[in-house]
């Protein structure tokens, strides 16, 4: 598990694949509501029509000038586009990027049901 004590420190980092690839810079963190623990960053993808990438933390290393994730860039570059509303992702997108970074996901009890927030 990563160390995590100021998640604020993270912000702007290099975020790099388990290759060491440049997957880009770290906009925001989300954690699960019931853990505190980092579940997923973003980064910005694209030259023009620029969207935000979802990127699973879990596994992190956290070195002097960038953040290592343990996923590869591709896999990142095939993740699915999550229509936000605001700061936060709807149930079915948090579905949607738990199957497809095969992590197991089950809704929270609050009344929304979503398991993440942004820090």
């Amino acid at each position: 598990m990563a160390e995590h004590q100021n998640i604020a420190d993270w912000h702007g980092k290099d975020l790099v694949d388990r290759d060491g690839e440049k997957i880009g810079k770290l906009e925001d963190v989300y954690v699960d509501v019931e853990t505190d623990e980092p579940m997923f960053g973003t980064v910005k993808e694209g030259l023009f029509a620029r969207h935000l990438t979802f990127v699973p933390l879990r596994g992190l290393t956290i070195g002097p000038d960038n953040l290592q994730v343990t996923v590869s860039k591709a896999q990142v570059e095939d993740a699915p586009n999550i229509d936000m509303h605001g700061d936060e992702l709807s149930q079915a997108g948090e579905s949607a990027l738990y199957h497809h970074y095969e992590i197991n996901y089950t809704p929270t009890e609050m009344e929304s049901g979503r398991r993440l927030a942004r820090r």
